[in-house]
């Protein structure tokens, strides 16, 4: 195995193509194709599923793909380290949030501070953003947990009360308080499995003797909002993710007191990546001054 065979998989892998890999290491087609086919043939593995001028990773090929992502991030590690002389950092810091409110309050004064960064943020549940830090496809999370995982770094952004919401003027929005007895007999709008919300609300009911059936589950928050607004149902939110909407009227829940903790993480095997470190720490000083009253 030499490191030129396993940069041309990685390039292929990453840019989903011979040429495009070819394009993107100024090297030939075919000095490419050779260097995968002499890691295939020395390895007995088969990497790519070859259907005309599309390619596609085999199981296996997944797998080392994996690998060389954490490899040739090391390697990158390395040339920072070696490189004192680059001061600023740059490159692309990829977010993945359950909810982009969380980051209303890093991102603007992040990106002033780093302005050769460039940010990319989208949304998932907390199942798929834990799943995309581990795969490489992500560098900082926001996730409904506390206690994401023992290979996670967990910056704690706090809790807020889950409430319900429904569509205003609506029959449904008609009492102030609603009973998790009285959400068991009203039409519900879920998210999709892997929300924290869902899985909270779920669990608190379970132990009250309550099912609550779905009436509709709608993957993403927006999809949820939209689908209440309409009048279809009730849905849920953490408080911090409410946010204004005049469409909406927000709805307690009695008898019970569910929290929703906020948590900013990172794969701890990559903290040493200049750019998530510099998120993170830049995050953390961030909630401490917050936390600290303005002298009178």
């Amino acid at each position: 195995m030499r490191h030129s065979q396993l940069k041309a998989f990685h390039y292929v892998a990453k840019h989903g193509g011979f040429s495009r890999a070819a394009e993107a290491l100024y090297l030939t087609q075919p000095a490419i194709s050779e260097q995968v086919r002499k890691l295939e043939q020395d390895h007995d593995l088969l990497l790519f599923q070859r259907e005309r001028k599309r390619v596609n990773l085999t199981p296996e090929g997944e797998q080392l793909y994996r690998f060389t992502k954490q490899y040739f991030e090391i390697e990158d590690q390395i040339e920072d380290y070696l490189s004192e002389t680059k001061a600023a950092i740059d490159g692309e810091l990829r977010i993945i949030a359950d909810s982009a409110h969380h980051m209303t309050s890093f991102l603007g004064s992040f990106q002033k501070k780093y302005p050769k960064i460039t940010i990319t943020v989208r949304s998932g549940n907390t199942e798929e953003i834990l799943e995309e830090l581990r795969s490489y496809n992500a560098e900082i999370g926001v996730v409904g947990s506390l206690s994401p995982g023992k290979d996670m770094d967990v910056l704690n952004l706090g809790s807020t009360e889950i409430v319900a919401f429904a569509g205003q003027g609506v029959h449904l929005a008609s009492k102030p308080t609603l009973s998790l007895e009285e959400l068991s007999e009203l039409p519900l709008i879920f998210r999709e499995h892997g929300s924290k919300t869902r899985e909270k609300l779920e669990d608190a009911a379970e132990k009250h003797g309550i099912r609550l059936n779905p009436a509709i589950v709608a993957e993403g928050r927006e999809a949820v909002r939209e689908l209440v607004a309409s009048g279809a149902g009730i849905g849920f939110v953490s408080q911090a993710e409410y946010g204004h909407d005049d469409r909406l009227q927000q709805i307690k829940l009695k008898g019970v007191n569910l929290q929703m903790g906020e948590s900013m993480i990172s794969l701890s095997q990559r903290r040493d990546v200049k750019i998530i470190r510099a998120f993170m720490d830049f995050a953390e000083r961030v909630l401490k001054e917050k936390e600290t009253p303005a002298d009178m």
